[in-house]
């Protein structure tokens, strides 16, 4: 995928888009237990002009969360990060994962967004105790 159109085709074609924007876009994942994570789709560019897609979804309102569990959960993981980002007016801890467009294909884009969907879920729900509140 050479770029953010050819991505939006690809998500668009699986999910009801709920945020729509040139380079930014927005959807609700099922993840398997039957619990929804609101993804968000964007593009990001670096200093020497490389593109990157950005796939992020928010965990938990910052002002609820555990800041030193959810560092410690950050340390341990090999896929994603997490950020903070106001959503709505209120500060969020989301998690990201940055790819270059070089890298990308049908099964990448489908790959980042079921792992990083399913992980926030998860640190949602230690966050949380078990609440789905994103």
């Amino acid at each position: 995928m050479r770029n953010f159109e050819e991505i939006r085709e690809h998500v668009a074609s699986q999910f009801e888009l709920s945020f729509d924007e040139p380079y930014q876009l927005s959807f609700e994942y099922l993840t398997a237990d039957g619990r929804t994570q609101g993804m968000f789709l964007g593009e990001l560019e670096a200093e020497a002009g490389r593109r990157y897609l950005r796939v992020s979804t928010p965990v938990a309102p910052l002002s609820t969360s555990d800041a030193a569990r959810a560092l410690e959960f950050n340390w341990a993981q090999r896929v994603g990060y997490l950020a903070l980002f106001e959503l709505d007016g209120e500060a969020f801890l989301h998690l990201c994962e940055n790819r270059p467009y070089t890298s990308l294909d049908e099964a990448e884009v489908d790959s980042i967004i079921r792992e990083v969907a399913t992980l926030a879920d998860r640190l949602e729900q230690l966050l949380r105790r078990g609440e789905d509140v994103v």
